[in-house]
């Protein structure tokens, strides 16, 4: 076998004898892995560009970051070493499920194109409509998000 078959062997059987330590159902993560090994979240969308300017930006594979076992895309190498410096800044409340679900006790899709900043933490939701109705009254979806969050955290979409 040569030289090249073994360099893109031997990466391929690293992953498939390792299984995955994703965290389960606390991130809205894309079904299949990422050339980095993890799933995608928040759509392949900077995360970046929506928590700093509301800004939907469609990253690219060439500026992944990996955090919490979960794969990320950005727009440029700024954003994703701005994202790196602090992660927790810039990901969306509710490991990127619907805030407005998430105070109902589900986990729907976020989806980036709907999307809101409140005091420097980034929310999506998961469709115009759901969008528009939480609009109404911001702080109380948010507030009983916040609540319900913690009971529903680590349990299995399909669970709730």
């Amino acid at each position: 076998m040569n030289r090249f078959k073994i360099a893109l062997l031997v990466p391929l059987a690293t992953l498939l004898m390792h299984e995955p330590t994703f965290a389960a159902d606390e991130y809205n993560m894309s079904t299949g892995i990422t050339g980095a090994g993890a799933p995608l979240g928040l759509h392949g969308f900077d995360p970046v560009a929506l928590s700093r300017f509301n800004a939907v930006a469609e990253g690219e594979a060439e500026y992944t970051v990996v955090h919490d076992d979960v794969a990320y895309y950005f727009a440029s190498k700024d954003s994703a070493d701005t994202f790196s410096a602090d992660p927790a800044g810039h990901l969306p409340q509710f490991g990127g499920f619907c805030a407005y679900a998430v105070a109902l006790g589900r986990k729907f899709d976020g989806d980036p194109q709907f999307a809101d900043i409140v005091d420097g933490k980034l929310y999506v939701f998961v469709n115009d409509a759901v969008f528009a109705e939480y609009k109404k009254n911001p702080m109380k979806w948010i507030k009983d998000a916040h609540a319900k969050w913690p009971e529903i955290r680590n349990t299995a979409v399909e669970d709730l």
